[in-house]
């Protein structure tokens, strides 16, 4: 079963896992969390299977009552036939803080939207799934090949969730889309007061974190919350630091581009943008200064 060995290859090095959900979660290799009968399928960096609670006496094939793509594999509970259907993409998400804001996003949208088609439990965070090396469960591979966003936006309505300047909805993927993406915006900010130590700056960003968690109609996971906390608070300490932040500050406030602020007021952030890139500023100087990807700064680099 192609998937299964993709599933098992690919656990975290050391997984949440349990056999009985009310007795909590605990943490270990994973050769030794792969016995348990539930086991966290994506690591801290990278989101590779989208999961999805499907509580139904025919969950094991409901997905193709309702027009939904195969899944890669299912796990479902001989008991009641409650499922979890975990769809492999065939490249992963980044959802470190250095990963590409729109690619999540995009993954949020389909997550939801998916969802929504399958009369998926909305409370479920996916932290934890139905370990389908675990013979408590029947397993059933469906589709042996792994899905790219675009394979999977083909069947879903994605409608709703084109508004970018709207969040997604607080349920599923879109919970830790805007999690992520409020707490990096503040610990950009925040670690710049006072410098804290390593252990202060942790604490300080679970308390956040936990504080924009409470605010979901269905909060995510204390254990999920924690992960993305720990993951914005090493990479900020890592990168922000009074030395870098005194070398950014240098380099992007200088009088020259000081100047140019000034004379664009009013301007549209494209006409900005082209001027900074005419005074020599760099494409990761505009990408910062402008909060724009990449790829647009590009584009406005070949219109100087």
């Amino acid at each position: 079963m192609e998937c299964l060995d993709l599933f098992n290859e690919k656990l975290p090095a050391r997984p949440y896992h349990a056999d009985h959900l009310s007795n909590g979660l605990k943490i270990n290799k994973k050769e030794k969390a792969a016995l348990a009968r539930h086991i966290q399928p994506n690591g801290p960096t990278h989101k590779l299977w989208l999961v999805y609670d499907v509580d139904r006496r025919d969950a094991g094939l409901h997905w193709e009552q309702v027009g939904a793509p195969p899944p890669n594999l299912i796990a479902r509970n001989p008991a009641n036939g409650h499922a979890h259907l975990l769809y492999g993409l065939h490249t992963p998400i980044r959802t470190a803080i250095d990963g590409k804001t729109a690619p999540l996003r995009y993954a949020g949208a389909i997550d939801n939207a998916m969802r929504d088609l399958l009369n998926a439990d909305i409370g479920y965070s996916g932290l934890i799934c139905k370990n389908p090396l675990n013979p408590h469960w029947i397993v059933k591979q469906w589709e042996p090949e792994l899905y790219t966003l675009d394979g999977l936006a083909d069947y879903l309505d994605l409608s709703p969730y084109q508004n970018k300047r709207k969040p997604l909805p607080d349920y599923g993927l879109g919970r830790n889309c805007t999690l992520f993406e409020k707490l990096r915006a503040w610990a950009y900010k925040a670690i710049r007061q006072g410098w804290p130590d390593y252990e202060q700056w942790l604490n300080a960003c679970v308390d956040r974190a936990t504080g924009y968690n409470s605010q979901f109609s269905t909060p995510l996971d204390s254990a999920e919350v924690k992960h993305t906390a720990k993951s914005v608070a090493k990479w900020t300490f890592r990168n922000f630091n009074r030395g870098t932040f005194e070398n950014y500050i240098a380099k992007t406030h200088t009088s020259d581009i000081q100047a140019l602020r000034g004379k664009q007021k009013g301007r549209t952030k494209r006409e900005e943008g082209i001027i900074l890139l005419k005074s020599g500023a760099s494409i990761q100087e505009v990408m910062q200064l402008l909060k724009v990807s990449r790829a647009t700064a590009y584009n406005w680099k070949s219109n100087t």
